[in-house]
C-alpha cells in the first residue's frame, strides 16, 4: 500500500478492479475503529478449503501501533462474496504487532507477526490464538536488508526491521518453515507448535537454523516440498529442495521486488513485482513506485502441496 483506499479488489476481464469483497470494507476508516472495514491488508490466500483467507496485519505499517481489533483473519467464500467468518487475533499481539501472511496445515493455521517478532498459532475450529517463539532469534530480524543496492529504510529513515515473514508448511505437513525478511530461513516441526503444553523455552530449543538466505519479498512450496524464493537484492528466484540445494531458477530486471509467489492449480508459479522498496514505508518515506505494477506468470509444471 503506497496510499489509503482500496486494499481488496477483484480484477475483471475488462480491467476494472471492484473492491471485494464490498466497497465498505475498503473505506477509509477512522484509527480507532476497525469494525467492518480493513485496517492494512497484508495477505491474501486461498486456503485447502477453497475459500479466501485475508491476513488484516491490523496496524497501519511495520513499526506503528497496533488498531485494537484490527489484526484478523478474514474468510471470505468466493461463491457467494459473504464473510463466513473472523478470527481475532487480538489476544496474541503486541502492542507493535503487525501481521503478515497465513498458512494452513490441517486445522491449524500459522501466522507470522513482522511487528513485534513471534508466530501465531491458531486452532481453526475453537478460533483460540497462541502466540509462541516470541522474540525468538529465528524470529528476529537482525539483519541490514537490502532491495536493489539498497538499505531498506522506513519512514524515519532508520534502518527498516521486518521481523518474522515467510512461512511455508512442508507437503507432509511435518515441519513449518519461516524467516524474518532477512533471513536466515529457519524449521522447526509442527508438532511441537500444535502442542500448547510445550514449554516455551523447550519449543525454542526445537528450532533448527535451515538455511542462510538473502532478502526476501516471498516464497511458495510445491508439492515435492520445493521451496521457491524471491531474492529482491538481484531480482530473482532461487529453489531450494528439500536436501537445501539452492538453484537460481529466473533472473529478470522486471522482477522488482517479487513478492507474494503463489502457484496455481495448472503448473504456473505467479509472481507479482510489487515495487514495495520504492514505497515510502521501504524507502525512508520517498515514493517512486512507476506504473503500473505488474503480475508475472511462469510456467514451470509444478503443483502446489
Amino acid at each position: 500500500m503506497d496510499r489509503p483506499g482500496l486494499q481488496v479488489a477483484e480484477a475483471m476481464p475488462d480491467g476494472r478492479l471492484v473492491p471485494y469483497p464490498d466497497a465498505g470494507w475498503n473505506r477509509v476508516r477512522g484509527d480507532h475503529d476497525p469494525d467492518g472495514a480493513f485496517v492494512c491488508v497484508n495477505g491474501l490466500r486461498v486456503g485447502p478449503d477453497g475459500r479466501i483467507w485475508i491476513v488484516d496485519a491490523g496496524a497501519p505499517g511495520v513499526g506503528l501501533p497496533a488498531v485494537t481489533g484490527g489484526g484478523r483473519l478474514i474468510v471470505v467464500d468466493p461463491a457467494t462474496d459473504a464473510i463466513t467468518r473472523s478470527y481475532d487475533l487480538g489476544p496474541a499481539l503486541r502492542e507493535l504487532s503487525y501481521l503478515d501472511d497465513v498458512r494452513f496445515n490441517r486445522r491449524t493455521a500459522y501466522v507470522t507477526d513482522a511487528g513485534a517478532p513471534a508466530i501465531v498459532v491458531l486452532d481453526l475450529g475453537s478460533g483460540q490464538a497462541r502466540r509462541v517463539l516470541d522474540n525468538h532469534p529465528s524470529t528476529v530480524d537482525q539483519r541490514t536488508m537490502y532491495a536493489d543496492g539498497q538499505v531498506l529504510r522506513g519512514q524515519d529513515g532508520g534502518e527498516l526491521r521486518i521481523h518474522a515473514d515467510q512461512l511455508e508448511v512442508s507437503p507432509d505437513g511435518r515441519h513449518l518453515y519461516f524467516q524474518p525478511c532477512s533471513g536466515p530461513l529457519a524449521r522447526i516441526e509442527t508438532r511441537w507448535l500444535d502442542d500448547p503444553s510445550v514449554p516455551a523455552a523447550m519449543l525454542a530449543d526445537r528450532v533448527e537454523t535451515w538455511l542462510d538466505t538473502p532478502t526476501t519479498g516471498g516464497t511458495a512450496i510445491d508439492s515435492a516440498g520445493t521451496i521457491y524464493l524471491s531474492d529482491v537484492e538481484q531480482r530473482r528466484i532461487l529453489t531450494v529442495s528439500p536436501d537445501r540445494q539452492v538453484e537460481t531458477l529466473l533472473a529478470d530486471p522486471r522482477l522488482i521486488f517479487a513478492d507474494a509467489l503463489w502457484f496455481d492449480g495448472s503448473g504456473w508459479l505467479w509472481i507479482p513485482a510489487t515495487q514495495l522498496n520504492r514505497t515510502p514505508g521501504l524507502a525512508g518515506g520517498v515514493q517512486s513506485v512507476e506504473y503500473p505494477v505488474w503480475i508475472y506468470k511462469m510456467r514451470i509444471d509444478a503443483t502446489p502441496p
